[in-house]
Parts: C-alpha cells; structure tokens; sequence
C-alpha cells in the first residue's frame, strides 16, 4: 500500500457511507469499499466530475441493481471532486 492510501480510503469511505445510495452504511461500513480503489485510481490520473458520475452510476445500475435518480450520481461526484480539491491531493501527492 503507498503511503497516503489508507488516509484517502478512509475519506473516501466516509463520504460514501454518508452517501449511502443503498440505505445500509449504519450496519455494514464496508458496503461500498468495492467502489474505493477504482474511485481512487480514477482521482489520481485527473479524472473529472462527469467520469466521476459516470463511474457511480455505472456502479449503482450494475453492481447495486439500483436506478439512481437523474442528478444523484452527478451530485455525489460533485462531493467527490470538493473532497478531493480540498484534501490537496493531486496525482503527484497522492503517492507522497
């Protein structure tokens, strides 16, 4: 694991768990660690807010079986995107 990486799943995981598109974070905080990595990896090469809301909607459709309100997966993108601007980390800090 590079260094840093447990600190932005740890971020990552809280606003998805806040997110919580399935309803079930308060029993199951590992529910959407699937969605982690990928999410990381894709920050980490510049990806922007519509890859972003393309990504969770795929997941949510394919993986979660769920049809996700119009701008649901584009507003959690949007948090995404904030949270990841505001934590300062860019391709190049997040393996410092």
């Amino acid at each position: 694991m590079r260094p840093g990486t447990g600190v932005s799943e740890s971020g990552l995981r809280h606003l998805l768990n806040e997110w919580d598109p399935i309803g079930v974070a308060d029993k199951v905080q590992d529910e959407y660690d699937c969605m982690l990595v990928p999410l990381l990896q894709r920050l980490r090469s510049g990806a922007g807010q519509a890859e972003i809301g393309e990504f969770l909607r795929h997941e949510l459709e394919g993986h979660f079986g769920l049809t996700p309100q119009p701008l649901e997966p584009e507003a959690m993108a949007a948090r995404v995107m904030s949270w990841w601007t505001a934590s300062g980390r860019t391709d190049s800090t997040a393996s410092a």
